[in-house]
């Protein structure tokens, strides 16, 4: 892993999803391996393969606290393409940095992770106004997630983060995208966990070869996709939560 201290020269920008986001981060360990951020790396110029680089972006809380004053408030995402609790920031601590400013200033935030690390940030959490974070959980299958994600913390220290941020009065959402084999089963692993949930399928090619690999092409089919989702909703539907 190749890791270097950058200074950015912006950090709160606008997004397509939410009106702004931040990205403490360039690059990002887990290295999913169908990862759509990747195509990162036709703006950063970077020639290592996706999930062997991080710019560590240092001057990010700094950034944060004089643009902040400059925009009119409204959500921020954290983070869109890349996970802001991802292990190094258990040493930078920057998405902990920029989340205490945005908590300060009262701005409406939401979270998207991997990684139980959110869990250090509980204090902060606490003190938001409005603000809900999401666990990325693919699928119930540990098995999968290792063929899929093999760098990223397993599903169930996932499912219990989202257990102990719900059980603190956080509201919680599950990000089931892309749906991996084994998705179907999550709901009642879910259940009484989350406020909310999000699906979506693969979207993208990265990952057709890890599907090869183990014999799961038709998995990949359309129709495939198509059952997990009306399965999910279902089952959700029968335990209250919505999407």
């Amino acid at each position: 892993m190749i890791t270097r201290e950058v200074q950015a020269k912006s950090i709160l920008s606008t997004s397509q999803v939410y009106p702004y986001v931040i990205n403490p981060y360039t690059g990002c360990q887990h290295a999913c391996s169908y990862c759509y951020a990747r195509f990162m790396k036709r703006f950063t110029g970077h020639r290592e393969p996706w999930g062997k680089f991080v710019d560590v972006k240092v001057n990010a809380p700094e950034l944060l606290q004089r643009q902040i004053t400059r925009k009119a408030p409204d959500r921020v995402w954290i983070s869109g393409v890349c996970d802001p609790y991802q292990p190094l920031e258990a040493k930078y601590k920057l998405t902990r940095r920029c989340l205490e400013i945005l908590v300060q200033h009262h701005w409406p935030v939401i979270i998207q992770t991997r990684s139980p690390l959110v869990l250090r940030d509980l204090d902060i959490l606490k003190r938001g106004t409005d603000l809900e974070v999401g666990l990325s959980i693919t699928t119930a299958d540990d098995a999968i997630r290792r063929m899929f994600e093999p760098n990223a913390p397993p599903i169930p220290a996932r499912i219990r983060t989202l257990d102990e941020l719900h059980r603190a009065g956080i509201r919680t959402y599950a990000m089931i995208a892309p749906m991996l084999p084994g998705a179907e089963r999550l709901a009642e692993s879910l259940a009484g966990k989350i406020d909310y949930y999000i699906l979506d399928r693969m979207n993208y090619h990265h990952a057709d070869w890890v599907y090869r690999k183990h014999g799961l092409e038709a998995k990949m089919e359309d129709a495939c996709f198509l059952q997990t989702e009306r399965t999910l909703s279902a089952a959700f539907a029968a335990s209250g939560v919505g999407h």
